[in-house]
């Protein structure tokens, strides 16, 4: 098989209804559209229009509320800590700091803070110094000799 044998399978594809072209093509004159109308003018989009009736959109409930100071949180997991650990591009002797994580690539910005979670698994002593993590994570730290200490977040200046 060679690119240029390349087709599409029987009836896959239809060719474009071409509307409005003379008498002969059985769709002139109107194109399809009926005889006058809302509908039959250009320029109309009548999108979610019941005649009349009560919209769904409308008729159905608000749901849910989005929260307008909530706090946007740059999640990492510990298992990718370690893999940087590993791969030399984080310094576990050092108190890794949110800074220490911005600058090594694996968080592209702090935003209100980094939260730790515990997927993955820590082998080495880490000594993390973050705004949030999960019980989880602490315990897995802890557990490896580590410690996670967690710190309130900064006001932004």
């Amino acid at each position: 098989m060679k690119l240029n044998e390349l087709r599409d399978n029987a009836g896959a594809t239809r060719s474009r209804k071409r509307v409005g072209r003379g008498p002969g093509s059985g769709i002139g004159k109107t194109g399809g559209r009926g005889l006058k109308g809302q509908k039959s003018r250009s320029g109309v989009a009548v999108k979610g229009f019941e005649g009349g009736q009560m919209p769904i959109y409308q008729r159905l409930p608000k749901r849910g509320f989005n929260k307008p100071n909530a706090k946007r949180y740059a999640v990492v997991n510990l298992g990718l800590i370690q893999k940087f650990v590993d791969a030399g591009k984080i310094d576990a002797k050092q108190p890794i700091t949110e800074d220490v994580l911005v600058a090594s690539g694996l968080v592209r910005r702090k935003r209100d803070g980094i939260r730790v979670l515990a997927k993955g698994e820590v082998t080495a002593k880490l000594a993390l110094e973050v705004t949030g993590a999960s019980k989880a994570a602490v315990a897995a730290v802890d557990q490896a000799g580590g410690s996670l200490t967690v710190t309130t977040p900064q006001a932004a200046e």
